[in-house]
């Protein structure tokens, strides 16, 4: 497979080109999924923070299939979700050329986290954001000006969205101290119930069970892994050259003709690697965790041994997950702490079985998070009474007597 010139130049997309660095941390939704005005009001999108990797094992129901009544072991992701707050609210007017802004209403008080995002340096900076706009909530005419925001968002916009924050201060494994900050799509209902909806939510906390259920296959976008500059070979899997190749064999050999006289975009050629915007479709909640002990517990019907989701000593690179998570099926982008956003499928699941089939954690839910880091393991061994207790083992062993 050495000389696969025209079936195989380049393992990668050039539709994903150019290949460089992202230019924002966060994750963008550009495409919300499509507004049913016969359902309710509901957000279509939240934030979140990648704490780590583990595996469960669970009971496969798919008819038909050789893994039918069986348990199988599959990797799972923790994403850490604390509640959002909802500072504000945009509208937008639809133009032949794209989205328009109409206006925008904020929220009476914003906490010194979001506050940090309007500022390039918060130490040096005179801290006056949004100051002089709270000052229109303690007077009759600032009150009623927006009151006349809000009315003419039900009179002429098409498409509502709320101002929502991240409260990261209860991030404790993130050092960041500055909220990440994102609009999010309100969907369902007539526009003077979208209007409504979000004012009421002014300076709330949303959790991510308003947003999410069990079970539901959601979107996942964020900022991939970052590698750095890197070589033709890892950059686009093209083969090494010979072992006698003179001056490297790690290269594109040929990178074009004499003419025309200028290197092909389609030439594999070195340059960055990772922090690439992506977007990960269909992942499947399997579970759904509050804050608290009871929740955090890694305890199914079938097994009551007392161990938390977080594996002993934390996850590697984070720490302990205290708030409330989402446990999503496989792997997710970006690296340990970084934010990620989730979005309601753009598509109707009705085909797919794995879409519709509920996730049952059968016994030894949650194993240890890997063999290379942090055991979850711990073997308490009482010389006494000479009564050992195993907790989720690496090789998903009985509890000993």
């Amino acid at each position: 497979m050495s000389h696969r010139k025209f079936e195989h130049p380049r393992h990668g997309s050039l539709g994903f080109l150019p290949r460089k660095r992202c230019s924002r941390h966060r994750g963008k939704v550009k495409s919300f999924p499509k507004d049913d005005q016969q359902k309710p009001c509901h957000l279509t999108a939240f934030l979140g923070y990648k704490a780590g990797m583990t595996h469960i094992v669970r009971e496969v129901e798919k008819p038909g299939s050789k893994l039918h009544k069986k348990e199988t072991c599959e990797a799972v992701t923790i994403i850490e979700t604390p509640p959002l707050v909802i500072v504000g609210l945009v509208a937008y007017v639809k133009t032949p050329r794209g989205l328009r802004t109409l206006n925008s209403v904020w929220a009476q008080h914003l906490s010194e986290d979001v506050r940090r995002r309007f500022y390039k340096n918060w130490c040096k900076s005179k801290k006056k954001a949004f100051t002089k706009y709270a000052l229109k909530y303690d007077s009759d005419s600032g009150k009623k000006e927006i009151q006349l925001q809000l009315e003419k968002m039900k009179k002429y916009a098409t498409i509502v969205r709320v101002i929502a924050h991240t409260q990261i201060r209860k991030m404790k494994g993130l050092k960041q101290k500055k909220a990440h900050l994102m609009e999010i799509q309100i969907n369902g209902g007539t526009i003077a119930d979208k209007v409504d909806y979000g004012y009421k939510f002014f300076e709330k906390e949303v959790p991510v069970e308003a947003v999410f259920q069990k079970d539901e296959m959601v979107d996942i976008i964020g900022v991939t892994k970052g590698k750095g500059y890197e070589g033709v070979v890892t950059r686009w899997g093209v083969t090494r050259l010979p072992r006698k190749t003179h001056r490297g064999l790690r290269k594109v050999a040929c990178i074009g003709a004499w003419h025309p006289a200028r290197v092909s975009y389609t030439v594999a050629r070195a340059g960055q690697n990772g922090y690439h915007h992506r977007t990960e479709m269909n992942k499947k909640i399997y579970k759904m965790g509050k804050s608290g002990q009871e929740s955090h517990e890694a305890c199914t019907e079938f097994d009551r041994t007392e161990k938390d989701i977080t594996p002993m000593g934390g996850f590697p690179h984070y720490g302990v997950v205290k708030g409330d998570y989402l446990m999503i099926k496989g792997c997710c982008v970006g690296p340990k702490k970084r934010v990620v956003t989730l979005r309601q499928s753009l598509l109707k699941q009705t085909r797919s079985r794995s879409s519709t089939a509920s996730s049952r954690l059968r016994p030894r839910q949650i194993l240890s998070h890997s063999v290379t880091s942090f055991f979850s393991c711990f073997v308490a061994d009482c010389l006494g009474t000479g009564l050992c207790i195993a907790i989720a083992t690496l090789s998903c062993c009985e509890c000993l007597n």
